[in-house]
């Protein structure tokens, strides 16, 4: 079951996890394996395959390389996954941005994560 970003912030305070309201890591130099299978718990997304944990690197890599989120279109053509393998995956881009422990990427880019 799918936690609300209330929920998650909830039990993330509860275990003091740094994380903002929404569920985003504040600070992705904290981020580890373990906060991945956490979050990844708490969204449904479990468990985390091959596939999950390629592109938890990748989107952690591009971000802390550019600052920026890559297209899920190269995400998928990176890895030779078909263009719909992150929401399969993981939901929706916002959930695998959550889960590869990446800051909040502003709310113009948050409209565009589904």
């Amino acid at each position: 079951m799918r936690q609300t970003a209330t929920q998650l912030h909830a039990i993330a305070a509860r275990r003091n996890l740094p994380l903002d309201p929404q569920g985003f890591l504040v600070d992705p130099a904290l981020w580890n394996r373990g906060m991945a299978r956490f979050i990844a718990k708490l969204d449904g997304t479990w468990p985390l395959t091959p596939e999950h944990w390629s592109v938890i690197y990748y989107l952690r890599e591009h971000h802390l390389s550019y600052g920026a989120l890559p297209p899920t279109s190269q995400i998928c053509r990176t890895h030779g996954l078909d263009r719909h393998a992150v929401q399969r995956l993981f939901g929706s881009c916002r959930e695998a941005w959550r889960i590869a422990g990446l800051p909040h990427p502003g709310d113009e880019a948050l409209a565009y994560m589904v």
